[in-house]
């Protein structure tokens, strides 16, 4: 499917919960639901890099940006507690996480990707299209729920293919445990998830 998107970016309250980008495993209420507090490194200690650690940046800012949109969507849409509080740990994490990218790129002299940079682009990193965000925004209750995992899942599963390429690639540090991070995280928030919906 091709994957696209266009969107504004949404603006995220500094919340102590983490999801997509935590470094410290727990879990809440949710079925095996990792919660963390983000310890990310300062924009200034990304240090030495390369043309992947650019690429990394440049691609997971605006997949963090789109996860973020569909994470605000559920706030009146989702009708189990369980997705409103996956959402807003998204939301808690990637707001932070999309401000040290965009610190380490402007660090680089590097160019930081606007909202609607890949839009008509087959990415081939789990970005919904702008099909498939128009179709969640019309959704609520059950099948919101059902749309948003199963959209989340594909989401999840496209950012820990960027980390993983980044994590046998790049060169900086602070990018490398980012990556690092991700795939943790979202390994877990997959399982979790996937859990979710054999419940519905």
């Amino acid at each position: 499917m091709k994957r696209a998107f266009a969107m504004l970016v949404i603006p995220v309250a500094g919340f102590t919960l983490a999801a997509c980008g935590g470094t410290n495993d727990g879990s809440d209420s949710m079925s095996g639901h990792a919660m963390s507090t983000t310890s990310a490194p300062a924009p200034s200690a990304a240090g030495q890099h390369n043309d992947q650690d650019i690429k990394f940046a440049q691609g997971m800012i605006p997949h963090h940006q789109q996860a973020i949109q569909m994470a605000e969507l559920a706030s009146s849409r989702a009708s189990m507690s369980e997705v409103e509080q996956l959402a807003t740990a998204i939301k808690a994490s990637q707001g932070p996480e999309i401000q040290q990218m965009t610190g380490w790129l402007n660090s680089w002299n590097a160019t930081v990707p606007s909202p609607d940079m890949h839009v008509g682009h087959d990415m081939g990193d789990g970005m919904m299209s702008v099909q498939d965000m128009e179709k969640l925004e019309k959704l609520s209750g059950s099948r919101f729920d059902k749309a948003f995992l199963t959209m989340m899942i594909e989401h999840h599963q496209g950012a820990i293919t960027m980390a993983k390429t980044e994590q046998a690639g790049g060169m900086s540090s602070a990018a490398k445990s980012l990556a690092d991070a991700i795939v943790t995280s979202q390994s877990t928030e997959i399982t979790t998830m996937r859990a979710l919906l054999k419940k519905m």
